[in-house]
């Protein structure tokens, strides 16, 4: 899969620093991914939930932090749309939060 955009992992690591090798292995585990459905998505990341509008919830870190993606199966494309810690996630609205540019 190409994943878009590993800068908001650097950034989060930023200001969460144990973050940083979790998410790593979170984002190895996705670029090397060849995703055509939910289904393969389920098998790589047991507790990954859609949320509707092709967003997923991917629970890190023993749940401690939670990555919302855009997955475009057709074109093998994830775009990361939010990392947060559970509690910042349960302040947003997961099938509909929109990819910003930075």
């Amino acid at each position: 899969m190409v994943v878009i955009s590993y800068r908001m992992i650097r950034e989060f690591a930023k200001k969460h620093h144990a973050s940083l090798e979790a998410l790593d292995v979170w984002y190895d585990i996705v670029e090397k991914a060849n995703w055509s459905h939910f289904h393969d998505v389920k098998r790589d990341f047991n507790s990954v939930d859609s949320v509707g509008n092709d967003r997923y919830v991917f629970n890190v870190k023993g749940n401690q932090y939670r990555i919302v993606a855009l997955i475009n199966f057709n074109v093998r494309t994830m775009y990361i749309l939010f990392i947060g810690t559970h509690a910042e996630y349960d302040n947003i609205n997961a099938s509909t939060i929109l990819f910003k540019r930075k």
